[in-house]
């Protein structure tokens, strides 16, 4: 990394949050492809176009929402990555241009926080992949009671630890390790996709009914007419889905050689795979209810069903991708997260540490505990909290700024990025209009046995979560910094 500027304050930078020098600006175009194959194909990705199923979509119906939610997700993935590839720095410092040196911490507070969400899932799906296989060799010794207030029996717990521990080498050898691990395995996933499709073709002499047969929303079907009711909030999931990424994507393009090599490797990695494994992901669950007799959407509960070697092998794959996915998803953005938030005591390693302590917390195995919770709490409910912060982060530095950046004053308490006290007014006003009126739509959906009362209104605005806040946060965010503008455009005339 660079060194540090002289008069740069100790609470705004360490080495891990310093712009990235030349030396280590060295992913390619197929650096990120590969990073994205192995950020997308994933246990949760999988289940996006089989939890789709279970709402009552077409499989066609399916795999093109969520092509058409990534092709969406994927112009803020490309225009804030711009800045990470310009500029060299992370996420956490970059939104110091728009929220304050002090503000940003609330961004990357948020971030990181939904980051331990999906760090504790993913650790959920390697360890029952780990439980599966110790089931499959004791003969079911690891079935237990299950443990209180916990909902899991002991089995699935250990499990779950032991592949939570296996993520702890990985955090200690930095963000570097990750891309290693990833340009390594990416390749691989596609050979497992193509075989596990293949397999699915043939013991089933086809793909199944079910890739033909329509939703459950024509005449005469479970859920006729509630089409437009159940698409737009999952169509919003499906663009929230990786709306955490796209905050965080400068974390990966500080890296980059060019932008060339971001735009292009970001155009092909996010979007292509993602609708070719929700295409897997249908076909293949369509071919199980021909030859299990009803539909399987868990890819582990599959794995476990399958004969001979291949049980082993499928369930070992599944651990070494569900591992690759969360160091790249999960540890990056979060560490360089609670590093800015705590500079002084916690450096890049540590925050993937805490990082890895607050996924226990969580308790994911309650968040996925049903589609429904799955998509529409879950997906749609942490989109309504960081759109606005990814419309903010796009808004300042495109529209008011011009991409004009300047570094050296990000590391300043008393710099150009100070604004009031280190807040700057305008983000907190703009997060804060955006956010509120999903709030009591999010309570109606996540616990609706105690929030059933709220109006319609509140629970319509909370259909288009990912997509109003993104909106709301720019037009409320220009304006207000209309002055900041005009003093920047009368800098770049002079």
């Amino acid at each position: 990394m660079t060194e540090r500027y002289s008069d740069s304050s100790p609470e705004l930078w360490n080495e891990d949050l310093a712009p990235t020098d030349a030396s280590h600006r060295t992913w390619t175009a197929y650096h990120y492809v590969s990073l994205w194959i192995g950020m997308v194909v994933c246990i949760p990705g999988y289940l996006l176009a089989a939890g789709l199923l279970d709402q009552g979509f077409s499989a066609w119906q399916a795999v093109g929402m969520v092509l058409g939610g990534n092709m969406i997700v994927l112009i803020p993935m490309l225009l804030n990555g711009h800045a990470g590839a310009k500029y060299s720095v992370p996420f956490a410092v970059l939104v110091r241009t728009s929220f304050g040196t002090k503000g940003a911490k609330l961004p990357a507070f948020l971030r990181a926080i939904v980051a331990c969400g999906w760090f504790g899932i993913q650790c959920w799906v390697g360890g029952s992949a780990i439980y599966a296989i110790g089931n499959i060799v004791t003969g079911g010794a690891l079935v237990g009671a299950k443990i209180g207030w916990i909902g899991i029996d002991a089995g699935q717990f250990g499990s779950f630890i032991l592949f939570w521990a296996l993520h702890l080498y990985f955090i200690a050898r930095g963000p570097e390790s990750v891309r290693w691990i990833e340009t390594i395995t990416a390749p691989i996933k596609i050979v497992i996709l193509i075989a596990l499709l293949a397999w699915a073709y043939m013991r089933a002499d086809g793909f199944g009914d079910m890739m033909h047969a329509p939703s459950q929303f024509i005449a005469g079907g479970k859920k006729e007419g509630q089409f437009w009711i159940l698409f737009w909030p999952t169509f919003t999931a499906m663009a929230g889905f990786w709306s955490g990424l796209a905050m965080n994507i400068p974390d990966f393009t500080r890296f980059a050689r060019s932008q060339k090599d971001q735009i292009i490797g970001q155009s092909i990695g996010l979007p292509v795979p993602m609708a070719g494994l929700a295409f897997v992901s249908v076909a293949v669950t369509s071919a199980t209810i021909i030859i299990y007799g009803k539909a399987i959407w868990d890819p582990v509960d599959l794995a476990s069903r399958m004969e001979g070697f291949a049980v082993a092998i499928g369930l070992a794959i599944i651990t070494l991708d569900t591992l690759c996915v969360n160091l790249a998803a999960n540890v990056v953005g979060p560490a360089y997260d609670f590093t800015a938030i705590f500079p002084k005591h916690v450096n890049f390693a540590r925050g993937g540490y805490l990082t890895a302590v607050l996924g226990i917390a969580i308790m994911p195995w309650k968040l996925i505990e049903s589609s429904g919770g799955y998509i529409f709490t879950w997906l749609v409910g942490y989109g309504a909290l960081l759109g606005p912060v990814l419309g903010i982060m796009i808004a300042d530095y495109w529209l008011v700024r011009g991409t004009r950046i300047n570094t050296h004053e990000l590391y300043k308490l008393d710099g150009e990025y100070s604004y009031r006290n280190g807040w700057n007014p305008a983000a907190m006003i703009a997060i804060a209009t955006a956010v509120i009126p999903n709030i009591p739509g999010f309570l109606a959906t996540a616990f609706p046995a105690s929030f059933g009362g709220v109006p319609w209104i509140f629970k319509e605005i909370y259909n288009y979560a990912w997509f109003l806040t993104f909106i709301i946060s720019i037009a409320v965010y220009i304006p207000l910094m209309s002055g900041e503008r005009r003093r920047l455009a009368g800098l770049a005339v002079a």
